[in-house]
């Protein structure tokens, strides 16, 4: 597998440190409001990556910070007049629910950053004893900010390209600075703020430390990959890079950045007031079908977001649904079959996601035509290979995880075919007017139905569940 590596902006082969298990660092969310598109694209992205190599045969230990204090949650959480740490978790729970709904699995370990200071603080104590860093002068509150030199490190620049003669920095803190360039490591307490114990007095870490730490921790001094948003490539990854080398680690072996969510060709975010929330978007589609809307593109790419392309990735998600119910409806259980290898291809050139993508409609489409021409077992073993990409791609509807099998679907399911399997009786006895009666009873609570050549299709309301019609011989 390749992945396009952000520092030489080349596509790597992924070759493991620990040869059969790949580590993996993703800089999570900041918990200061509720999730938004952007952040269950990152999610998604890296639970694919998960899973393809999971697929391949790799163990993977994925690690997903929470960074759980900085200077927006404080001051979100006075002007709310609510506890900072309540703030934070309120928040962080609406993020894991939202991965969840999306289909995310847990990543193998979700540090805070409150729960690593004592790492942070070994970090920085670290780099001042390398010279690497320095402590600036007494504050009125009696402790000190740590800085980091910049000079000191000839390799800063390198992830992001970033010129650092032209970097700006802060002007408050470029008075305490050897270099402007120079960057915190080190907050000295202010007052009414959180702090912890440290040589250089109360504060906290920097978020650029707490990452570094938390990373190391879990991963080791050097791992496979870090990941995270474009926007973080300069100052955040760029800073985590030079502290964690000039320390003596060897940190990321190699860097993955995905695109943005824009809308209106402007970045998502809180701040910018253009943020479509995961709340928003689940109420116009189902969870797996926002899965396969910011799956559509490729990781790299900016998906700019209309309500017009939700909607057709959510019908074409449909699509292979309905293939898949279709055949389970004539031949029962469907069994998860082998991906094709031009699906692999795909997905190990980059997780180039719109190519696979494009080899499972193609699948889903000649499974159809197999159908019609009554080639049964042809369709299923196209079926098989759906099953294998959609399972790969966490959009395969027949697990449980996507609440198509749970017992409150099951009983929907069950009973709407019961009284599907009645109107079919009534009409083919002439009687019309039960037959519609059943089916206004079934659209009063939300159930929609549809006559096709093979039956009656329905689904729950818009964007709700949907059954693909039994064949004839099941709907007599």
């Amino acid at each position: 597998m390749r992945l396009v590596d952000t520092a030489t902006g080349v596509a790597r082969p992924l070759l493991p440190l620990d040869p059969g298990r790949v580590t993996i660092y993703v800089c999570g969310a900041t918990v200061h409001g509720p999730p938004h598109l952007g952040h269950l694209r990152s999610a998604i992205t890296f639970d694919l990556l998960r899973r393809w190599l999971e697929h391949r045969g790799l163990e993977v230990l994925l690690v997903r910070n929470v960074t759980d204090i900085d200077d927006t949650i404080l001051a979100k959480a006075v002007e709310a007049g609510r506890p900072w740490w309540e703030w934070a978790a309120t928040h962080e729970r609406a993020f894991t629910a939202a991965y969840e709904a999306v289909g995310c699995r847990p990543p193998s370990a979700e540090p805070r950053a409150t729960g690593h200071i004592t790492e942070a603080v070994e970090l920085v104590q670290r780099l001042v004893h390398r010279g690497q860093a320095y402590v600036g002068p007494t504050g009125d509150d009696g402790g000190r900010d740590v800085y980091f030199a910049v000079a000191s490190w000839p390799e800063y620049g390198r992830l992001s390209g970033t010129r650092t003669d032209h970097a700006l920095s802060d002007v408050e803190l470029a008075r305490a600075k050897h270099d402007p360039r120079d960057f915190a490591l080190w907050k000295a307490a202010k007052p009414g703020e959180p702090s912890w114990p440290s040589p250089w007095g109360p504060g906290r870490p920097s978020w650029h430390v707490e990452c570094s730490a938390m990373s190391t921790r879990y991963l080791g001094p050097a791992f496979d990959v870090h990941g995270g948003g474009r926007d973080l490539v300069f100052p955040h990854h760029e800073n985590e890079m030079a502290q964690s080398r000039a320390a003596g680690d060897g940190f990321a072996a190699s860097w993955m950045h995905h695109g943005w969510v824009t809308v209106d060709g402007a970045k998502m975010s809180k701040s910018a007031g253009n943020a479509v929330s995961a709340a928003d978007a689940l109420m116009r589609v189902r969870p797996i079908e926002l899965r396969a809307y910011l799956l559509a593109a490729h990781y790299r790419s900016t998906i700019d977001y209309s309500e017009a392309a939700l909607a057709e990735a959510a019908a074409g998600y449909r699509r292979v649904e309905a293939m898949l119910g279709r055949l389970r409806a004539r031949s029962g259980p469907i069994e998860v079959g082998d991906v094709p290898a031009s699906f692999a291809a795909a997905l190990d050139d980059d997780l180039a996601t719109p190519a696979a993508m494009a080899v499972l409609h193609t699948t889903v489409r000649d499974g159809n035509a197999a159908l019609e021409r009554g080639d049964l077992r042809g369709a299923l073993e196209m079926a098989g290979a759906v099953r294998a990409m959609a399972s790969v791609l966490g959009i395969d509807p027949t697990r449980a995880d996507h609440g198509e099998t749970d017992a409150a679907g099951r009983a929907l399911e069950g009973l709407v075919a019961e009284l599907l399997d009645e109107r079919s009786r009534a009409r083919k006895s002439g009687d019309f007017a039960r037959a519609d009666r059943i089916r206004e009873r079934l659209g009063r609570v939300g159930v929609d139905v549809e006559d096709t050549s093979h039956g009656p299709r329905w689904a729950v309301g818009r964007g709700g569940r949907t059954t693909p019609p039994a064949t004839p011989e099941d709907n007599p």
